[in-house]
C-alpha cells in the first residue's frame, strides 16, 4: 500500500506510534534529533502522549493529526514528538503532573506544551479540531501557543520556573515522626467508605473506575476490625461490576472503566494491568467470603489472559483496543435483531437476562449485562430456574461463538515488564486458591520469558516487542517484578526465585534509592533524565511503586534475616505516612504495606516431605485462606544450611507429622499437626 505521508515513527516498534507515521504531521520519536532540532529552529515542541487502546486517541488523530491544513500548522511552529505512554511511562508520568499543575485533570491524549529543554509551560489533553462543548479548537490553540513562545517569554521561564519549584517543594518530605499505629490506619481505611456508593457500588459518581487498591486496603481492613460495612462494600461493588457492561459477559475480562455509574457503558478498552489486578481482587473476596461467585469471575479473567493475551513463548500483550472496525465498542456491540436470529427460541431469555431491548443503550446498539437474577427469570417465563440456568450458559456459548467470526480489536502485543509482573502474581494465587495447574504453568513461562529477553547483565528492561528490547526498566517493572518471583518462590519453594528477588533489590537500592531523603524515584540514576525526577508515593492506575517497594522488603527482611532491608521499608513507609494517613484514598497501597510493618509479617513454617499428597494438600488450604501478610518457608524433612530463614531454623516435625509453626514479631506458636489448630492460630493471629 502507498501512503502520501510517511513520517520518522516509521522506524519505531510500537503499535501506537506507527499507526501514526503516516499522518501528515512530520511526527519524531522522543530523542535528541527532536530536542536538537528545536533548539536550532527556535521552536516550541507539542508533545502528544497516547496509546493504541485509547479511543480519543484514535478521536484526535483522525479528526486532527490526518488534517492536512491543522498538521500545516504543527509542522510550521512546532517540533512535533509522539509517545507511546506504555512504552515511555516515565515520559507520560512527569508531564501529566505538569499538566495537573496547569489546572488540567490529566489523562489521554496528553497535548502538552515544551521548551526546547523539555520545561513544560502549558497543556491539556483532548483538543477538538473547532471549538465545542466549551474545549478551544486545536489550531486556535496552536496559533496562541506559538505566539506566546515567540512574544511572550519570560512569561513562559516564569510558568516553567513556577512548576519545577512546585514540583520540587511536594518532593522535599519530611519523615513522619508518629508511629505507625494499627488503630491510625484502621481510622484512615474506614474513611473510604464515606465515598461509596451503595446504589451501584464503587465509590463516587461517573464516571467509575474499578479501584482495586482502595478495595484491598478495605479487606485488610476489614480482617483487622471485622467491621461489616467494609465488607459489604468490596462484596457489593466487585458483584455491581462483574454484573455491568464494564464486564465482558461473553469473553472475560474488565473494560478499563464505566462513564456512568452504573457500570454499564465502558470504555471499551482493555489493559492487562487492570485484568491482572481485578483478577486478585475477586480471588481475595472469595477467600474471605468462600461464595463461588468471585472465583469464577477471577478465573473467567485468567481465561481471557490466556486465550487472548498471551504470547506463545509466555509473556503477556499490552492491550486491546476500543475500537474495531473504525468504531468504538463495536465488536462488543448487539442489536436485538441479531440476538434472535442467533439465539432462535432461547432469544426471549437471553435478551431479557443481558438487558437487551430494540432501541439500545449506545448509539442504537446494546452493550451486554446482567440486568435479571435467575429467580426473577424463572419467575417472569414459569420455568424452573435450572432450565433457565441452562438457556443462559447455552445463550452465552452460541453467542460467544458468533462473536469470534467479527473483526477483533486491535491487540497491542508489547510486552511490559512490571505488568506482567502483576500477571505472574495473579496467575500464582490463582494457582494457590484453585490447585489449577495451568496457571502455575503460565506463571512460569511468563516469568522465564521476562528472565530471558527483558533481563540482561543484572538490569531490567521496560518493554520487548517483536524481538527487540528498549527503555531501561522503570520502578514499577522492578517492583511488580519482585513480588512476582517472591510469589513464585512460596508457590515452588525454589530457592532460585529468591536469590533473583534479592538480586533485583539489590539493583533497585543501586539504581532508584534517594540516599538523601530515602524513598525510590520512578527512573534509575543512569538513566534519561527529564526536566524533572519524580519519586511520589500515591497510587493511580498502578499501584504505588513505593508502596510494593515497601512491602518486598519486608517480605525479603523476612527472609534473608536483614535488618537493613527492614529499616528501608519503615522509612520508606514514613516518608508518604502523615499524607497517607490524611488523604487515604489516594494512598491505599501505601496503608496496606504499613498494616504489615506495623503488625509484622507472620512467618509460617512448614516441616515435612515436599512430595507427600498431605503436605500438597496442606498448601492449597494455606492458599485458600485471605493472608496478606504472610512469608511461608518449606523444610524439607533433610533439609540443613545457612539460607534457611531464622524464624524457620531449628524446627523439626512432631510425631513424624506434617508440622507447622507461626510467629510473629519474634514469638512462635507450639508445634501444630491438626489443621483446625493451624487454622485457628492464622485466622486469629492479628
Amino acid at each position: 500500500m502507498e501512503y502520501q505521508y510517511t513520517n520518522r515513527l516509521i522506524h519505531e516498534t510500537s503499535p501506537y506510534l506507527l499507526q501514526h507515521a503516516h499522518n501528515p504531521v512530520e511526527w519524531y520519536p522522543w530523542g535528541d534529533e527532536a530536542f536538537r532540532k528545536a533548539g536550532e529552529e527556535d521552536k516550541p515542541i507539542l508533545l502528544s502522549i497516547g496509546y493504541s487502546a485509547c479511543h480519543w486517541c484514535h478521536v484526535m488523530e483522525e479528526e486532527s493529526f490526518e488534517n492536512e491544513e491543522i498538521a500545516a500548522v504543527m509542522n510550521l511552529n512546532f517540533i512535533n514528538i509522539k509517545v507511546d505512554r506504555e512504552e515511555r511511562p516515565d515520559i507520560d508520568d512527569v508531564y501529566q503532573y505538569a499538566v495537573q499543575l496547569f489546572g488540567g485533570n490529566g489523562g489521554w491524549p496528553l497535548t502538552i506544551f515544551l521548551t526546547p529543554e523539555g520545561k513544560p509551560f502549558f497543556g491539556g489533553t483532548y483538543f477538538p479540531p473547532q471549538e465545542r462543548h466549551g474545549l478551544k479548537g486545536l489550531p486556535e490553540v496552536l496559533l496562541t501557543v506559538a505566539g506566546a513562545y515567540h512574544d511572550r517569554r519570560r512569561e513562559i521561564e516564569a510558568t516553567t520556573s513556577e512548576v519545577i519549584g512546585i514540583l520540587n517543594r511536594l518532593a522535599d518530605r519530611v519523615p513522619s515522626g508518629k508511629e505507625m499505629n494499627p488503630g491510625d490506619i484502621d481510622n484512615a481505611a474506614s474513611r473510604l467508605l464515606r465515598h461509596y456508593d451503595p446504589s451501584h457500588g464503587g465509590f463516587g459518581t461517573a464516571p467509575k473506575f474499578p479501584n482495586t487498591t482502595q478495595l484491598s486496603l478495605l479487606l485488610r481492613y476489614y480482617q483487622r476490625t471485622g467491621d461489616p460495612l467494609a465488607l459489604q462494600t468490596v462484596k457489593d461493588t466487585l458483584r455491581y461490576m462483574a454484573g455491568g457492561g464494564i464486564y465482558d459477559q461473553l469473553g472475560g475480562g474488565f473494560h478499563r472503566y464505566a462513564i456512568d455509574e452504573r457500570w454499564l457503558i465502558p470504555h471499551f478498552e482493555k489493559m492487562l494491568y487492570d485484568n491482572a489486578l481485578l483478577s486478585r481482587i475477586y480471588l481475595d473476596a472469595y477467600k474471605i467470603t468462600r461464595e463461588p461467585f468471585y472465583k469464577e469471575i477471577a478465573e473467567e479473567i485468567l481465561r481471557y489472559l490466556l486465550r487472548e493475551m498471551c504470547h506463545p513463548d509466555g509473556g503477556f500483550y499490552s492491550s486491546q483496543d476500543a475500537d474495531s472496525e473504525g468504531a468504538e465498542g463495536k465488536f462488543f456491540l448487539w442489536s436485538q435483531e441479531e440476538m434472535q436470529s442467533i439465539l432462535g427460541e432461547d432469544a426471549e431469555v437471553v435478551c431479557r437476562f443481558y438487558g437487551i431491548t430494540e432501541e439500545g443503550s449506545f448509539e442504537g446498539r446494546n452493550v451486554l449485562h446482567a440486568d435479571r437474577g435467575l429467580k426473577a427469570l424463572s419467575h417472569e417465563f414459569g420455568l424452573p430456574e435450572e432450565d433457565i440456568r441452562n438457556i443462559l450458559k447455552r445463550g452465552k456459548e452460541q453467542l460467544f461463538l458468533s462473536r469470534e467470526q467479527r473483526v477483533k480489536p486491535f491487540r497491542d502485543t508489547k510486552i511490559i515488564t512490571g505488568w506482567n509482573g502483576l500477571v505472574i502474581s495473579a496467575l500464582i494465587e490463582a494457582y494457590q486458591t484453585t490447585g489449577g495447574g495451568l496457571y502455575l504453568d503460565a506463571a512460569r513461562r511468563t516469568l522465564a520469558f521476562v528472565r530471558d529477553r527483558l533481563f540482561r547483565d543484572g538490569v531490567l528492561f521496560h518493554v520487548w516487542k517483536d524481538g527487540t528490547v528498549k527503555v531501561n526498566g522503570d520502578l514499577t517493572d522492578y517492583v511488580f517484578m519482585t513480588a512476582a518471583a517472591l510469589d513464585m518462590f512460596e508457590a515452588t519453594f525454589d530457592e532460585g526465585y529468591l536469590l533473583w528477588a534479592e538480586g533485583l533489590t539489590e539493583s533497585l537500592t543501586d539504581l532508584f534509592r534517594d540516599s538523601e531523603q530515602n524513598g525510590f524515584y520512578h527512573t534509575a540514576g543512569g538513566a534519561e533524565i527529564l526536566f524533572y525526577r519524580l519519586k511520589t508515593g500515591n497510587d493511580q492506575s498502578l499501584p504505588s511503586g513505593n508502596a510494593v517497594a515497601s512491602t518486598n522488603l519486608l517480605r525479603l527482611s523476612a527472609y534473608r534475616d536483614h535488618s537493613r532491608y527492614r529499616t528501608m521499608a519503615e522509612q520508606l513507609i514514613r516518608l508518604f505516612y502523615d499524607d497517607a494517613i490524611e488523604a487515604p484514598f489516594n494512598y491505599p497501597s501505601l496503608l496496606s504495606s504499613a498494616y504489615s510493618c506495623a503488625a509484622g509479617m507472620k512467618e509460617i513454617t512448614i516441616v515435612g516431605n515436599r512430595n507427600s499428597d498431605e503436605l500438597k494438600e496442606w498448601l492449597m488450604r494455606l492458599g485458600e485462606m485471605y493472608l496478606p501478610d504472610k512469608v511461608v518457608y518449606l523444610v524439607d524433612d533433610a533439609q540443613k544450611g545457612d539460607s534457611i530463614p531464622s524464624f524457620a531454623r531449628d524446627k523439626r516435625r512432631k510425631d513424624d507429622k506434617i508440622t507447622v509453626y507461626i510467629c510473629r514479631n519474634f514469638t512462635c506458636s507450639k508445634p501444630l499437626t491438626k489443621w483446625q489448630d493451624i487454622e485457628g492460630v492464622l485466622l486469629h493471629a492479628d
